[in-house]
């Protein structure tokens, strides 16, 4: 006998998870269908690489989950989620010794800077205060369903006080050009390039600077916490609150079709043979291509959403690497406050052509990376005196050629991994010298390891889709969408490849929820004859 609830959700990432909870305030019967074996999807942690040691998978730091409203109103804290800082959030060492540091303290940051060139702290400070007036709506209006209306207006009448058309220019501006004219020191443009970089924007190209000025900001009003014992913490709070209203949620529970009749989702059946049915809503925590390419079969969708999909593009792929280390980071000269995430590149024009060779298919000869040091963060990590350490960076999706000289190919077997996995550590022992002495274990994620722990991290690609803008807005994850609403009715994509992309916000998931609901009201309003 087929069960039935209001909604099922397919996927229990912290999209899924945000969805269902907001469904099960509503009242709703919700059940959460999880492939893997257990709740979180990008968001799992756990001690895989060495004994005493808790790694983070996939994610790690989260301030866009501490910015969220979303995730903020269901008070996870009351669910058993402790976010931890380190002392302060973010560093970049160069080969000159210097660093370019973000502390939580804003005059802490700018003093630091003005220390490196005169002037520069207080620049540094005007655009706090610039991001103090109008930053908080323009978070918000990112994570709204497109168009965001009420947010984008409380935007608009904020604008004139931070400077009008100046201010929408300086958003415009790509980030390896923003601080030129800003500020006469490295450190702030290597700090807005390198949190820039956490998106496949080019740097070159608008709507980098946008991304760059909102993580450093997020940085100075909200930090780059971590949930204490580890990221998985975050979601199995998720999960928690969910079960505690009532939802359910079976993992090792693998969909393989949504059942659709008369272009609407009336339930969905498992691998493993198993069917529900559903009264009112689906909703899609799923990477799109699975979802117009499997999920749903061809027939059920119109013929212009397949052609779209063919035009879908992912964004790079991802390598990481886990290192538990026997004791602190030995950098070469140490920073003036310990950061919990640090970047590694020469400068923001190596960090460009980095990732321009990304871009043009190469792999890149001296990544740009991104770190994260998690036991100077939260200390229950790993013993005392010793460092749970992890670093990743971005490959070609197809590579068509190694930039470096180690043959690399591009195939990401083993080889490939390790051989890249050299090249980073490398990397970091330029900064840090005896980094490698320091190595008790070592574990690389290569794209096909990243896809094979989540299937919806295609080739390792970890934000749902490019973040370039001719896939953002109304163009994700095809044109004229832009909204959690699919061409299938009562079918909602709650992922990353939907507005507004790729992040712990938990927006996608909430934009999918609210739509469900709407859309239910709306139906159930009209007569029955009507109902389709």
């Amino acid at each position: 006998m087929t069960r039935r609830y209001d909604a099922v959700v397919i996927g229990a990432g912290p999209n899924g998870l945000v969805a269902a909870n907001h469904l099960a305030d509503a009242g709703w019967s919700v059940l959460v269908l999880e492939a893997q074996p257990e709740v979180g999807g990008a968001v799992r942690s756990a001690e895989d690489v060495h004994p005493g040691f808790v790694h983070d998978t996939f994610s790690a730091f989260y301030p866009l989950a501490e910015a969220s409203p979303t995730i903020r109103s269901f008070h996870l804290e009351d669910h058993g989620l402790v976010w931890q800082h380190a002392p302060a959030v973010l560093g970049h060492p160069t080969r000159d010794g210097q660093w370019a540091m973000l502390h939580r303290d804003r005059d802490i940051t700018a003093a630091l800077m003005d220390e490196q060139h005169p002037g520069d702290g207080a620049a540094w400070l005007e655009l706090c205060g610039q991001w103090d007036r109008i930053g908080d709506q323009l978070v918000k209006a990112l994570l709204s369903p497109f168009p965001p209306v009420k947010n984008g207006l409380g935007a608009l009448a904020r604008l004139r006080s931070v400077g009008g058309l100046d201010f929408v220019r300086m958003m415009l501006t790509p980030a390896a050009e923003l601080g030129l004219a800003r500020f006469g020191g490295t450190s702030p443009r290597l700090l807005v390039a390198g949190n820039a970089g956490h998106a496949d924007i080019p740097l070159h190209a608008p709507g980098s600077g946008l991304m760059g000025v909102l993580l450093v900001m997020l940085g100075q009003t909200v930090g780059f916490p971590v949930p204490q014992g580890g990221a998985g913490e975050l979601t199995k709070a998720l999960a928690r609150r969910f079960q505690s209203l009532g939802g359910e949620i079976h993992c090792s529970s693998e969909v393989s079709r949504i059942k659709v009749e008369d272009r609407r989702a009336v339930g969905v059946r498992t691998t493993d043979g198993e069917h529900f049915g559903v009264r009112r809503a689906v909703l899609a925590d799923v990477a799109a291509p699975h979802l117009y390419g499997g999920l749903v079969q061809p027939a059920d969708l119109p013929a212009r959403t397949t052609r779209a999909m063919k035009s879908f593009e992912l964004d790079p792929g991802t390598v990481k690497v886990d290192w538990a280390l026997d004791g602190v980071v030995p950098w070469a000269k140490p920073p003036p406050h310990d950061p919990g995430t640090f970047h590694v590149a020469d400068s923001v024009e190596q960090m460009t052509e980095a990732l321009g060779q990304v871009s043009a298919r190469a792999i890149p000869a001296a990544p740009f990376m991104l770190a994260g040091q998690m036991s100077t963060t939260d200390p229950t990590r790993s013993p005392a005196g010793t460092e749970a350490l992890w670093a990743y960076t971005h490959v070609p999706q197809e590579a068509i050629r190694d930039a470096g000289d180690d043959g690399i190919r591009g195939v990401w077997d083993r080889d490939d991994c390790e051989r890249f996995a050299d090249r980073m550590q490398a990397r970091i022992e330029e900064v840090a010298p005896g980094f490698g002495s320091k190595v008790m274990a070592r574990r690389v994620l290569g794209p096909r390891e990243m896809e094979q722990r989540n299937l919806n991290l295609i080739g390792g690609a970890i934000n749902g889709g490019t973040a370039q803008l001719h896939q953002e807005l109304i163009f994700r994850p095809v044109p004229g969408m832009g909204r959690a609403e699919t061409p299938v009715r009562g079918l909602y994509l709650a992922s990353a490849a939907a507005h507004p992309g790729g992040g712990v916000h938990g927006a996608c998931g909430m934009n999918a929820a609210r739509a469900a609901i709407a859309h239910t009201r709306v139906r159930e309003l009209m007569p029955a004859s009507l109902r389709r």
